[in-house]
């Protein structure tokens, strides 16, 4: 069974904003190579929601993980994504949807969050 993986974000009109989304999908790639990974968005930028997980039925996906890229279970990970999540499986019956909680809440990324906390300098080259 093909499995299909939407990675979940809020979305912005700054074309920037979507760059670090995008580079996890290119990572999530490259590490299942087998794996369709979509992008999709709540608002402010394309594809919505529906347009990825239709494009992954499309591709003969059958079972969809989707990954909510937000720090925490905030409006959008508890009452948007459900309903987009309900409207889905009735739009495509067959389809297996599994939701992950929001990245922010894996012990790992507080880690990684608190670490890059104490380096400085590593965020503010962007600035």
């Amino acid at each position: 069974m093909k499995q299909g993986i939407v990675l979940f974000a809020h979305g912005s009109r700054d074309p920037r904003w979507r760059e670090p989304i995008e580079a996890v999908a290119r990572a999530v790639e490259a590490r299942a190579p087998g794996a369709a990974v979509r992008c999709a968005y709540l608002e402010l930028a394309e594809p919505e929601f529906p347009t990825a997980v239709r494009d992954l039925v499309g591709a003969g996906v059958q079972s969809v993980r989707v990954v909510p890229m937000f720090l925490g279970m905030g409006k959008h990970a508890r009452e948007d994504l459900p309903k987009l999540v309900g409207a889905a499986r009735l739009d495509h019956p067959g389809l297996h949807i599994e939701v992950s909680g929001p990245v922010g809440e894996a012990p790992e990324v507080i880690s990684l969050l608190a670490e890059l906390a104490l380096r400085p300098t590593a965020l503010a080259d962007n600035l």
